[in-house]
């Protein structure tokens, strides 16, 4: 798995593109595009990777990404198993800054926009009543045809520049990233191993010699490009996917912290409420409307 430009399908009859998809998962690869997206998870979990930030993603997330940001969702293993009850929605809207010409959002009248797009080069994840109002509009723009669909497009790119209902997805990262398509592909092969392998112990020896590096130059260059450690992103993965397994309510908590990859049980608590903001049975009680344990 190589991650790579990807180059989104467009046809002379629309200025940008929109999809509902429905099938068994999101995929594996990471890639960006000069596209802006603006992606609505109906149904759908597991680990999502922007810019240089890893968190979990599960229904109902939306997600207004920058041109030339990389991401990918990839879902629990229960989506790549073939099953026909299992699968992944999502609404997808993608277009180019230019999409109605060079200088239309250089307007006076879009300089809103103009900031947005700029804000939004580090993702940014909507919620409140901001997401429930993109919602209703990006679902009409599915239905929608011609100047209607445009007039809609226009309306979700108004309530986008103008909310403060957001969050940023991967402050720290920057466009300087993308320079040389190289890194890119030496940062996905620590993704992908690290995805991989993540219940086990990851020895910074092994990390170095996937990126070709000594172990002292690997730690600053994950450093520079990351904004973080090595450890911390390791770390983060695996309270993702811990955030991921409290949820489905499976594993007592004790358990969940040993499958993903912490020692003992002390440790997980307090790398968990480091990265959270609280305790793992008050992620739970967060989600369910009973008691647990």
């Amino acid at each position: 798995m190589k991650p790579h430009f990807y180059n989104i399908p467009t046809t002379s009859e629309s200025s940008f593109s929109v999809r509902h998809d429905r099938k068994s998962n999101f995929g594996t690869l990471w890639h960006f595009h000069p596209e802006l997206e603006l992606h609505y998870i109906i149904k759908g979990q597991g680990t999502q990777y922007i810019g240089d930030s890893v968190s979990s993603f599960t229904d109902g997330d939306l997600i207004f990404l920058g041109e030339n940001l990389p991401h990918t969702w990839r879902c629990t293993d229960e989506y790549f198993q073939g099953q026909d009850n299992i699968e992944v929605e999502a609404v997808v809207i993608q277009f180019l800054p230019t999409c109605f010409g060079e200088d239309f959002f250089k307007l006076p009248e879009t300089q809103s926009i103009s900031t947005l797009f700029e804000k939004a080069k580090k993702g940014m994840i909507l919620h409140g009543n901001t997401r429930e109002r993109l919602i209703d509009i990006l679902m009409k723009i599915t239905k929608a045809t011609q100047l209607e669909r445009v007039i809609h497009f226009l309306e979700a790119l108004k309530i986008l520049g103008t909310t403060t209902e957001y969050g940023t997805i991967s402050p720290g990262y920057a466009n300087s990233h993308l320079v040389n398509i190289s890194e890119m592909q030496r940062l996905e092969k620590i993704y992908t191993y690290v995805l991989a392998n993540y219940k086990e112990e990851v020895s910074l020896e092994k990390i170095a010699s996937l990126a070709h590096l000594s172990i002292s130059s690997f730690c600053r260059y994950f450093k520079a490009k990351t904004n973080k450690t090595f450890f911390e992103f390791l770390i983060e993965i695996r309270i993702s996917n811990a955030c991921r397994a409290l949820l489905e309510d499976k594993l007592p908590i004790e358990m969940i912290c040993y499958e993903c990859g912490f020692n003992n049980v002390s440790n997980f608590y307090k790398h968990f409420k480091k990265i959270t903001g609280m305790t793992p049975f008050a992620y739970k009680k967060k989600y369910y409307s009973t008691p647990y344990l």
